[in-house]
C-alpha cells in the first residue's frame, strides 16, 4: 500500500467523526435514563430506531471507507467487509425512514427537511441493493459505483455539518427556519453525490500517463 492511497480513506473517516461523535453522545444520553425534554422526547420515549440508526450508519461510514482503498478492493477483505456494510448501510438508511415517518417532526425541522429525508434514505437503500445486484452478476463497474453513490448519501450528516457552519458564522449562531435548515442539508447531500461522480467519471491514472495511441497493455 502507497501513502497516496490512505488520503481519501482518511479524509472520509475524519468527515465521518462528524455525525459518529454526535450518535456515540445520543446512545450514551439514552444508556442512562435522560429526563425527557423537548429536544430528545422522540427518542427517549422510542429509542430503537434511533439506536439502530446510529450503530448501523457509524459502522458503515467508517468501514466503508477503507472500501476506497484501491489495493484493498483487490483483497479477499473487500468482500469479506461488504458482506458486512450491506447490512449496516440498509440499517441505517431504513431506519433513517422509520424514524422520520413515525416521530414526530421536530421544532426546527419543516416538512420540506422530511421529504429529504425521505427521497435520501430510499435513494441510499436503492442505490445500495443496485450495488448488491451488480455484484452478484459480477458487473464490477456498476457495482462500485452505486456502492459509491449510497455511501455518499450516507455520509451526507458530515457534509451538512460544513454547509451549516458558515449559515451559523454569519448568522451570529442563529439557527436557520425550517426552509433554510432544509436546503443546508440537501446542498450536503448534493455536494457528496457530485463528488462521487466526479470521481467516478475521472480517467484511472494509468488511463490519464498513457499516450492516446498507445493501447492499454494486456496479459497473455
Amino acid at each position: 500500500m502507497t501513502r497516496r492511497e490512505w488520503r481519501v480513506p482518511v479524509g472520509l473517516i475524519l468527515l465521518s467523526l462528524v455525525p459518529v461523535v454526535a450518535g456515540a453522545s445520543r446512545v450514551t444520553e439514552l444508556s442512562t435514563g435522560p429526563e425527557m425534554t423537548p429536544g430528545n422526547a422522540r427518542f427517549v420515549a422510542d429509542p430503537l430506531p434511533v439506536v439502530v440508526h446510529i450503530v448501523g450508519a457509524t459502522v458503515y461510514c467508517l468501514l466503508g471507507a477503507f472500501q476506497f482503498v484501491p489495493s484493498l478492493r483487490r483483497h479477499r477483505w473487500h468482500r469479506l467487509a461488504g458482506r458486512l456494510l450491506v447490512p449496516c448501510g440498509l440499517a441505517a438508511a431504513l431506519s433513517g425512514l422509520w424514524m422520520t415517518l413515525a416521530y414526530d417532526l421536530p421544532a426546527h425541522d419543516g416538512t420540506l427537511v422530511n421529504a429529504f429525508r425521505l427521497v435520501f434514505g430510499a435513494a441510499m437503500a436503492l442505490a445500495i441493493l443496485l450495488g448488491l445486484a451488480a455484484a452478484l452478476r459480477r458487473d464490477f463497474t456498476r457495482h462500485r459505483a452505486w456502492m459509491a453513490r449510497g455511501y455518499a448519501i450516507g455520509l451526507g450528516a458530515g457534509t451538512q455539518a460544513f454547509t451549516h457552519a458558515p449559515y451559523l458564522i454569519m448568522s451570529g449562531g442563529e439557527q436557520p427556519g425550517a426552509n433554510g435548515r432544509a436546503v443546508l442539508m440537501l446542498a450536503g447531500w448534493l455536494i457528496n453525490l457530485a463528488v462521487a461522480e466526479w470521481a467516478l467519471r475521472r480517467p484511472a491514472r494509468g488511463a490519464r500517463s498513457r499516450p492516446a495511441h498507445q493501447p492499454p497493455v494486456t496479459a497473455g
